[in-house]
């Protein structure tokens, strides 16, 4: 039987009781083990009035930097990239710039075709193109009839409507139109689209909002007593949305996470200046990351927006490590300045470590093709470094200032110290359970790592469109009628480039456009196309009429938003549209290889004329899949490399040995949960992991940091597990609970992806600690034993 361990601060002499260690003097021994890096923490025991004064400058000019900070809500972002399928998306984009710039008016009703619903759709149509900042509209009152002795086309609904029997036919000829039918029209006649084209200047400004929130009132305003039923969808709508999450989300939820940790931290701590000593710096790098992001003109977007709690996670932790080892010495009889000395000698190499692991998570996210998740870990090493910085030089600062009358103090603490007794009682007991069999511990480790390996890689890679949008929101709901109705709401185009030298109007030209619009409509999963082929078809059936002056007559007479939306201005290139559900993109790739795979017999019979697949909906079924799997394969290569990295900081194979499965435990768990929950692994749930990974190696390092300096030879493995188990378990408890509250609260954002991100690394950290106290207790004290007993024989 091993010994008990004794509690923190219950012994008689000034040293820390239980481990032997007669003073911070003695026991606060300089470290090798993170280079000596952890001692700018001894610039704010030095010279704290200087630091301090750095410290309210670099405040202010974050502050600054802050009200720099922009959101980026473009639905594209997450693609944006080098590669040429994302350059050709951005070419169509503005050469036929129709679907980014669209507004999408879904109107429903039982009572949609009657005269006095129709009345009121017509006063919607006549209103919206009065709004400022449009620029073009298209609904059903668009319609034209056949054009008789050359005249100009009438319009399909007169401008005063029939009644009767002439209405019914009215409706008749409405229902069967073959340019409304099934694509401003449903086949059961109770939803129609309006597509509002908004001026693109108006899109990329902060009138947006204005600009929606009248096209809103404008269309509610005109419908009230209808009994119809308006929501609003389209990338302009869906970017608002997008934006508005982000700003509320930042300000609500990030500032509530922080509460909450406040909460706990004085909760136990239950004296007001060890919360803030342990708060402070969290606070001041989250203030100073976010102002540098500002600074260096970094956007918000829906990674970025978790950067805040991230900054928290990442900074946090060590500050309470530090603060728990400052405030166990001063317990031990130390003045403050001999106890945060120790608590840099003896806690700083490990903050050095644990900064240093999260800086290669994020460096393993900036080698990813995405532009999005690139930047996320340019912004998550900056953050990094600045709160490695805020952390080693705000706990000492703010325990110089803080700290008074050290002795009474001390005595207060140990009267009061009811909620960190228990947390020690408690790892004392796990501890001397987990070295008493580590053998068959570790064993039992070592299966349950393997049989969740085996589920997690079994998780197959998923992706849709919807999950970046807020979808508490009316765009979404809005998308999935028209899914629902009309095919779809997601455009995916074919981009056909003529030859040089090719007219838009030369019968080849012609055939090949008409060639593609055929092997779209036959494309099952696609619907709802357009193209120049639909207005010659129209001319063909109403005229009788296919020859090249007609078509060009009409296409003249066309306006020209609604031209340049099929037709680029210097007439050598066109795009056929048709429309997607918006469904996962291991659902749609098959469509869109389908679709390309058909063209091949339309680009045979047309040499010289590009045909290329494309759109939004397009890149993301084809380089989704592909992204996450290669974020995937690098946290794998991230996890072998940080391994390596704690073997040779620890300067010890054994180190990476133990460290391999409590570290890659949470990922595994993690990747099972969403096995089970049948989620799959997205974008954001890939980023949690890879980011978690780096932060869950907190514990680990800091209890590895630990059981060095409390291993002697003359005892056996497990009284040093116990001593370091109690030393620091009480402080990894508080700030996992802490971190896990400061993640969990974005499970309450409007942005599918971020409530994903944040329970997925709650629970991650969550895990992190189970690991850490049921795999890697046993797992050190087995292989310790095992190496002792290898080299006595």
């Amino acid at each position: 039987m091993l010994k008990k361990t004794p509690v923190p601060g219950s012994g008689p002499t000034g040293g820390t009781p239980g481990t032997g260690e007669p003073s911070a003097a003695s026991a606060a021994k300089p470290s090798n083990l993170a280079l000596g890096i952890e001692r700018i923490g001894f610039l704010s025991l030095r010279f704290p009035l200087l630091v301090a004064i750095l410290l309210v400058a670099g405040a202010i000019g974050a502050a600054f930097g802050l009200s720099r900070v922009k959101v980026d809500d473009s639905l594209s972002q997450l693609f944006r990239s080098d590669t040429p399928e994302f350059k050709q998306y951005e070419e169509v984009t503005r050469r036929f710039p129709s679907s980014e710039f669209d507004v999408l008016g879904v109107i429903e009703g039982k009572d949609l075709l009657t005269r006095s619903s129709l009345e009121k759709l017509r006063n919607v149509v006549t209103d919206l193109q009065l709004v400022d900042g449009t620029r073009g509209i298209i609904s059903m009152f668009s319609a034209r009839q056949p054009p008789e002795n050359g005249a100009l086309p009438a319009p399909l609904f007169p401008e005063t409507l029939p009644e009767g029997s002439a209405y019914d036919d009215l409706i008749a000829r409405v229902r069967s139109n073959e340019i409304l039918r099934g694509k401003l029209l449903s086949e059961d006649g109770q939803l129609t689209l309006i597509v509002l084209a908004l001026d693109p200047d108006v899109v990329n400004s902060n009138e947006l909002g204005k600009v929606v929130g009248e096209i809103r009132k404008t269309i509610d305003d005109d419908l009230a007593g209808s009994g119809l039923y308006a929501q609003l969808s389209g990338v302009p709508v869906m970017q608002l949305e997008i934006r508005n999450a982000v700003e509320r989300d930042r300000l609500l939820y990030n500032s509530a996470g922080f509460v909450i940790g406040a909460l706990i931290a004085i909760l136990f701590f239950r004296h007001p200046s060890f919360m803030i000593i342990a708060a402070g710096p969290p606070l001041l790098a989250i203030l100073f990351a976010l102002g540098a992001l500002g600074w260096l003109d970094f956007r918000l977007n829906m990674f970025l927006n978790v950067m805040t709690p991230l900054i928290m996670v990442i900074s946090f932790s060590d500050s309470m490590q530090l603060t728990f080892a400052t405030r166990d010495r001063l317990i031990a009889g130390d003045d403050k300045f001999q106890a945060l000395r120790y608590a840099i000698l003896v806690v700083g190499p490990a903050c050095v470590l644990t900064h240093a692991t999260a800086a290669i998570s994020f460096i393993a996210l900036t080698f990813s093709s995405s532009d999005l998740i690139r930047t996320f870990g340019e912004a998550g090493l900056t953050a990094t470094i600045i709160a490695f910085v805020a952390v080693l030089t705000g706990v000492p600062l703010l325990g110089i200032l803080l700290l008074h009358r050290e002795a009474a103090l001390a005595e207060r603490i140990m009267k009061g110290d009811v909620g960190v007794g228990a947390l020690r009682r408690f790892c004392g007991w796990i501890a001397a359970r987990m070295v008493q069999r580590p053998g068959l511990y570790s064993l039992a480790s070592l299966i349950v790592v393997g049989g969740l390996a085996l589920i997690y890689a079994n998780l197959e890679p998923r992706y849709r469109l919807a999950d970046q949008v807020p979808d508490r929101e009316k765009a979404v709901q809005a998308s999935g009628r028209l899914d629902a109705k009309l095919t779809g709401a997601n455009p995916i185009d074919v981009l056909i480039t003529f030859p040089k030298g090719a007219s838009l109007y030369a019968p080849e030209t012609l055939q090949t456009i008409a060639d593609v619009h055929a092997a779209i409509e036959k494309q099952a999963g696609v619907g709802n196309v357009w193209s120049l082929e639909t207005l010659r078809r129209w001319l063909a059936s109403k005229l009788g009429k296919s020859d090249v002056d007609t078509l060009k007559q009409y296409v003249d007479m066309l306006p020209d938003h609604l031209v340049r939306r099929f037709i680029d201005a210097e007439q050598d290139a066109v795009v056929v549209s048709g429309r997607v559900p918006d469904k996962d993109a291991s659902a749609l790739l098959p469509v869109v290889d389908s679709l390309d795979k058909a063209l091949n017999d339309v680009r045979a019979k047309h040499p010289g004329y590009t045909i290329s697949v494309t759109g939004l909906s397009a890149i993301a079924a084809r380089n989704s899949a592909n992204m996450i799997d290669r974020l995937n394969r690098g946290l794998t290569i991230e996890i072998v490399f940080v391994a390596g990295f704690i073997a040779l900081a620890f300067r010890s194979p054994l180190v990476m040995l133990v460290s391999i499965m409590p570290g890659v435990f949470p990922i595994l768990m993690s990747g099972t949960l969403l096995w089970f929950l049948g989620e799959g692994l997205q974008f954001a749930s890939i980023v949690a992991l890879t980011v978690s990974f780096g932060l869950g190696l907190s514990a680990t390092i800091h209890f590895l940091n630990r059981l060095r300096r409390e291993d002697r030879p003359a005892d056996d493995p497990g009284v040093a597990v116990e001593r370091a188990t109690v030393l620091v378990g009480p402080a990894l408890i508080l700030t996992s609970v802490v971190l896990a509250c400061g993640l969990a609260v974005t499970v309450f954002s409007d942005l599918p992806s971020l409530r994903l991100f944040g329970w997925l690394s709650a629970f991650a950290m969550l895990a992190a600690l189970t690991a850490d106290l049921l795999i890697l207790r046993p797992t050190a004290m087995f292989l310790r034993r095992l190496t002792r007993r290898t080299a006595a024989a």
